[in-house]
């Protein structure tokens, strides 16, 4: 196999990585600290063409390959993974979901807004009562008797983007039982949409995730994604690149806490020497960087995977359930190598073992992608298998 990157990746990736560290690492701890992502930040990522990674040349993009948008995902974690967890919602799930599913009105409209930055994207379709399991979704969108548009009633839980959000991505019933489902592009000042609490989160601080209230919410038909009983189809399908995008956020914020590590152990004296020089210290940066080097294969497989035009979805879910173990593996590892430094807020060692434990749980937790794997392999025999 050749792994070996084109002179384009290798400049993107460069790009990306020179981006990140001057631009994003610097404030990471600010913006921590503050709970909220710099607008000016947001600002100079969409001059660099990140928040149009995916969007066509045509329509204001960068027209990224895959690998190349997975290099710029894991070089913005290994800066800040708020900024990577920010941009993935914006990329991969609102701008992703209109590339496939939109109409050319719908691409045209919104596509090179989202790509220059003017519009950031949310995705809501998390509720209360239904997590991973959207066939209970509450939320409903009911057609109107001219039947021109629909009205969306119901409350969206964990939005993230929410508090900086121009457009959301509403993924509501359009059936009583829930089991129909449609998606919605629903501007940030359309009556009736309504931010609620600012989640506190233990990590990601710095992004901006609400629940969001829909009473009465009226949207055209030309603004529903897709056709009425897409709607599950269409979160299928971002779901894929979700995952992959996340894989790569801990690749990112993984290498970024081994490096951290090795400083730490090389600068650290006890007992005469540097801690580096201790065998259990070296085991733990050992450890911790070959668990690294076998994420990045599997993240680098599904995203070239995925640049081919193949079925990535089971890559992706490979990728992302151990990506969340790689990275909640070697940060709790980094801390123990920090020691009493790593217990606090001074080191960014804290933000990182903070941070990474949202890969848990985004994207669908691990048990959820257990299954997804499972169900994958189980039907060869013919057999369902159902959370």
């Amino acid at each position: 196999m050749d792994f070996s990157l084109t002179e384009e990746q290798q400049m993107f990736k460069e790009m990306f990585r020179d981006f990140a560290q001057k631009d994003v690492a610097k404030v990471a701890e600010h913006m921590d600290k503050e709970e909220r992502i710099s607008p000016d930040l947001l600002k100079k990522a969409a001059a660099q063409g990140l928040l149009g990674a995916l969007a066509p040349e045509e329509l204001g993009g960068a027209a990224l390959d895959p690998v190349s948008y997975a290099f710029m995902i894991e070089e913005l974690s290994r800066a800040c993974m708020s900024t990577a967890i920010t941009i993935i919602y914006h990329t991969a799930l609102v701008t992703q979901a209109l590339l496939t599913f939109g109409s050319a009105e719908q691409k045209e409209r919104w596509v090179p807004a989202l790509a220059a930055g003017e519009l950031v994207g949310a995705f809501a379709m998390t509720e209360p009562d239904a997590g991973n399991d959207t066939s209970r979704l509450s939320t409903r969108a009911v057609r109107d008797a001219s039947g021109e548009g629909y009205a969306l009633n119901g409350v969206k839980t964990w939005v993230t983007n929410s508090g900086l959000a121009g457009l959301f991505l509403v993924i509501a019933s359009t059936s009583r039982d829930g089991r129909e489902q449609a998606a919605f592009l629903v501007e940030k000042d359309a009556p009736g949409l309504k931010l609620g609490q600012r989640e506190l989160t233990l990590g990601l601080r710095a992004a901006l995730i609400h629940t969001v209230y829909l009473d009465d919410v009226r949207v055209p038909v030309a603004n529903r994604l897709g056709d009425e009983g897409q709607g599950q189809a269409i979160a299928a399908h971002v779901a894929d690149y979700f995952r992959l995008s996340l894989a790569a956020a801990g690749l990112g914020v993984a290498e970024a806490s081994i490096e951290s590590g090795v400083k730490f152990a090389a600068e650290r004296i006890q007992f005469g020497g540097p801690i580096a020089n201790k065998q259990a210290i070296q085991n733990y940066i050992a450890d911790s960087s070959t668990q690294v080097e076998a994420l990045r294969y599997l993240v680098y497989h599904a995203a070239w995977n995925a640049s081919v035009g193949g079925n990535f979805a089971a890559d992706a879910a490979y990728a992302k359930l151990f990506a969340a173990q790689v990275a909640r593996f070697v940060t709790d590892k980094m801390v123990q190598v920090h020691g009493g430094y790593g217990y606090i807020e001074d080191y960014p060692i804290a933000r990182m073992y903070r941070n990474s434990r949202a890969l848990d749980l985004l994207g669908g937790a691990d048990e959820l992608m257990r299954v997804a794997i499972a169900g994958n392999l189980f039907k060869s025999q013919n057999l369902q298998v159902v959370p």
